[in-house]
């Protein structure tokens, strides 16, 4: 199945490639790297999502790299910098369970020190979620499911593509301003019989979406990997926002 995904937000900042800046190095080598580009992307970043698409990038490479959470945690505490104060804000938004909570407990005792923090700390990670939908080719074997987020009166999608030939999971990951995803999304469904197209709830979506990730991954083209790759700690971050399944 095809599906046109989601304009880009209007920032990336993955251009640095921390992995390839990272190399054999040891935690507070990696921490030194990560604020360095810091200072090169924050002045860039404006809003909760930007940050959010940069923390992201940073867990992906820190994943690849093999560096404990902690340890990249520790090191930035004791850097005790505006930079470090920003990534901890984000890796506590984005960051997989016991970075998150260790990264935020950091941030916090550095924002008591007085250290200066940027405007979007104190609503990144909080989004609001929205409508959600999913739409199948005829046959059922992939399936697009998208969520709504909105940081006021900015919205955006987290969109996934699930290949059922593949266990149900993971090809792509798509996250941008929602604008009018759910209108095209609509229009093309109405000129494809074949499409199955239908609102659902977000604890649905939740469901479908934590069944993709329990499925793993299964990018097949090179942008996949690197989309899936990326992006996979937002959309965790994401889902669990969103309400439980009621039990049956």
């Amino acid at each position: 199945m095809t599906a046109e995904p989601p304009d880009e937000p209007s920032a990336r900042f993955a251009d640095a490639d921390l992995e390839s800046v990272f190399g054999p190095a040891s935690p507070a080598g990696v921490c030194a790297a990560i604020l360095t580009e810091a200072k090169i992307v924050l002045p860039d970043i404006v809003a909760p999502l930007d940050a959010e698409m940069w923390g992201s990038d940073i867990v992906a490479a820190l994943r690849s790299a093999g560096i404990a959470g902690p340890q990249i945690v520790d090191a930035a505490e004791q850097s005790a910098t505006p930079q470090a104060l920003a990534m901890l804000r984000v890796l506590g938004a984005v960051g997989p369970f016991g970075l998150a909570g260790a990264a935020a407990a950091a941030a916090r005792r550095l924002a008591a020190r007085g250290i200066g923090e940027p405007g979007w700390a104190a609503a990144v990670g909080s989004p609001e979620p929205g409508e959600c939908w999913r739409y199948s080719d005829g046959a059922g074997l992939q399936e697009a499911v998208t969520t709504t987020f909105r940081y006021g009166e900015q919205a955006h999608v987290v969109s996934v593509l699930v290949d059922h030939t593949q266990g149900g999971a993971i090809q792509d990951i798509w996250i941008g301003p929602r604008a009018d995803v759910l209108t095209r999304t609509r229009q093309l469904s109405a000129a494809d019989p074949q499409m199955t197209f239908e609102m659902i709830s977000p604890a649905d979506a939740r469901a479908r979406m934590e069944r993709a990730i329990a499925a793993g991954e299964c990018p097949r083209q090179p942008e996949e990997a690197g989309n899936v790759a990326s992006r996979s700690a937002i959309l965790r971050a994401r889902v669990a926002l969103l309400p439980k399944p009621a039990r049956g």
